[in-house]
């Protein structure tokens, strides 16, 4: 039930997501936790939520100094969580 936001083809560095049924801030929280920083609310960006019925999303962004580690350490928490809150 995670569900990215935006285009499917030639996506960036950032990925916005959300999960039914789990808050945004509640995952933002859990993983700066786990020293994981991601953004989670509206982003600035209150027209395009409206758009897609929501009131926040969470988004992940990625950089050169990223390890692939750090990737999955991130993806491992992050299913972590969602299976905790839900």
């Amino acid at each position: 039930d995670l569900r990215i936001l935006g285009a499917k083809q030639n996506r960036g560095a950032l990925a916005t997501f959300t999960v039914d049924g789990v808050h945004p801030l509640d995952i933002a929280t859990l993983l700066d936790l786990q020293g994981i920083a991601i953004r989670s609310g509206h982003m600035c960006a209150q027209p395009i939520m409206h758009h897609f019925g929501l009131t926040g999303a969470s988004r992940a962004s990625l950089s050169f100094y990223n390890t692939k580690e750090e990737i999955c350490q991130f993806g491992d928490e992050l299913k972590r969580i969602i299976s905790h809150l839900r």
